[in-house]
C-alpha cells in the first residue's frame, strides 16, 4: 500500500466511468435535496463528455429527501415507512438531475434496480442493454436501488454494493465513490487524529477491510466498509474504484485528468467473463453445498466440473438451474454455479458416483451437479492439493 502522491491515474485512461454519491453529499446532511452540489455535478459531468467519457450515476438520496418533505427528523425503520419515504423523495432527485443537466443539453434517464433485476438472467440483460443504448444517444443514467418496492429479501442492500454491480453490468473502467470523507484511512480519523490516508492499494488487499470498519451517517446505511466491499466487487470485471470526497473542487474534473486524490484501489486479479459476473453478482443464493476436500482440489486446482460424489451436506430448497454455493466444512465459499438438479434429488445422490444416480432417481438428466462451464470459482486460496 501507498499512502504518499503517486496514485495512478486510473480515470483518465478510462472512457466509461460509473460515479456514485451518497446521500449526504446529495442532501446537505439530510436537509433536503442539495441543488447546488448537484449542479456541480452536472457541470462536471458535462465537462466529462466533451472528453469523450461515458458516464453513469449512482445516486442516494431519495429516502432522505422524502423524510424532509414528509417532516420527518429521524430515518424510520419501518418497512412501508422507507417505501413511502423513498416514494415521495425520488420525485425531487430525478428532478433535481433532471434540472441540473438541462443547461448542458444533455439528458438525464431514472433507472430503478432491485436485487431480482440483477439475479434474473433476462432482467439482467434487459438492464444491461438499456443501460448501453442510454449510453449510446448520450444520457446519463441515474441508477438508485427501487426502494418503494423492495423488500429484505429483494434489497441490495446499499448503494455503494448497487454502484459495483453497476460498474460490472456496463464494463466501465472506473468506480467513483464520491463520500463526506477524504477516502480510505489506515484508522478511523474521527478518533485517531494522525491516522494516515491510503492514497493507494490493490482492492483484494486483506487489510483493508479491517481498515474500513464503522458505521455510515444517520442519512445513509453506508460505511468505508461497504465501499471496500464495492471496491472488492468491481475488481471482478477489472474495474478500479477510487473513494474521495465529494466536496473537492472540481473533483471529477481532476480524477479525470490524472491528478491524484483520495484512495484508489486497483484491480490485480484476472477479469471474469460476463456469465461469471453475473453469477458472482448475486448476493442471496437458493442453497449451500458442502464438499469434501477432493471436491474442492477437483473445482479450484483441476478445473473440473462438481459431481454428487463429493458433496458432503445439502442445505436450502432450490430447483434445478438456480445458483448455490460451494463450501468447504468450515463454512467458507469457494464457489458456486446454477446447479443441475433440485434440492431434493441432490440430498438423493449427494455422496455417490455419477453412474448410480439413474439407480437412485429412476433418470439422470446430467452426470454433473455444477458444469464447469456453470460455475465460478470466489476463493482459490482454500484449494488443498495433496
Amino acid at each position: 500500500m501507498t499512502s504518499g502522491s503517486h496514485q495512478l491515474a486510473v480515470t483518465q485512461a478510462g472512457n466509461r466511468l460509473v460515479v456514485k454519491v451518497g446521500s449526504s453529499l446529495v442532501t446537505n446532511d439530510g436537509q433536503g435535496v442539495d441543488h447546488n452540489a448537484v449542479a456541480q455535478w452536472a457541470r462536471q459531468i458535462a465537462e466529462l463528455r466533451h472528453l469523450g467519457k461515458e458516464i453513469v450515476m449512482v445516486s442516494s438520496g431519495a429516502i432522505a429527501e422524502g423524510m424532509v418533505r414528509l417532516g420527518w427528523t429521524r430515518r424510520p425503520t419501518e418497512m412501508h415507512e422507507l417505501q413511502a419515504a423513498a416514494a415521495v423523495g425520488q420525485m425531487g432527485l430525478a428532478q433535481a438531475y433532471e434540472n441540473a443537466f438541462a443547461p448542458h443539453n444533455l439528458r438525464t434517464a431514472q433507472i430503478l434496480l432491485t436485487h431480482e433485476d440483477l439475479a434474473d438472467r433476462v432482467r439482467y440483460l434487459n438492464a444491461r442493454s438499456t443501460l448501453f443504448a442510454l449510453l449510446r444517444f448520450g444520457v446519463v443514467p441515474i441508477v438508485n436501488e427501487n426502494d418503494t418496492v423492495s423488500t429484505d429479501e429483494i434489497k441490495v442492500g446499499d448503494n455503494d454494493t448497487l454502484a459495483a454491480l453497476v460498474t460490472n453490468l456496463v464494463e466501465a473502467d472506473t468506480l467513483i465513490i464520491l463520500t463526506d470523507q477524504s477516502g480510505l484511512y489506515d484508522r478511523d480519523p474521527r478518533q485517531h487524529p494522525h491516522a494516515q490516508l491510503i492514497a493507494l492499494a490493490a482492492a483484494d488487499e486483506p487489510s483493508l477491510e479491517s481498515m474500513a470498519g464503522g458505521a455510515g451517517s444517520h442519512i445513509g446505511k453506508g460505511g468505508m466498509l461497504t465501499k471496500v466491499l464495492a471496491a472488492q466487487r468491481a475488481a471482478r470485471s477489472g474495474a478500479n474504484t477510487v473513494i474521495a470526497s465529494g466536496r473537492e473542487m472540481n473533483v471529477l474534473v481532476r480524477l479525470a485528468q490524472g491528478e491524484s486524490i483520495g484512495t484508489t484501489l486497483t484491480a490485480k486479479q484476472p477479469v471474469w467473463s460476463a456469465r461469471q459476473q453475473w453469477m458472482a453478482d448475486h448476493l442471496r443464493l437458493r442453497g449451500r453445498l458442502t464438499l469434501d476436500d477432493g471436491a474442492i482440489k477437483a473445482l479450484l486446482v483441476d478445473g473440473k466440473s462438481l459431481l454428487p460424489v463429493g458433496v458432503k451436506a445439502v442445505e436450502g430448497l432450490f430447483e434445478k438451474g438456480d445458483l448455490v454455493a460451494c463450501v468447504d466444512r468450515a463454512g467458507q465459499e469457494c464457489a458456486r454455479g446454477l446447479i443441475n438438479y433440485s434440492s431434493g434429488d441432490t440430498r438423493r445422490i449427494m455422496g455417490q458416483p455419477s453412474q448410480k444416480i439413474i439407480d437412485i432417481l429412476g433418470e439422470a438428466d446430467e452426470s454433473e451437479l455444477i458444469h464447469r462451464d456453470n460455475l465460478v470459482i470466489m476463493n482459490r486460496a482454500q484449494a488443498n492439493p495433496t
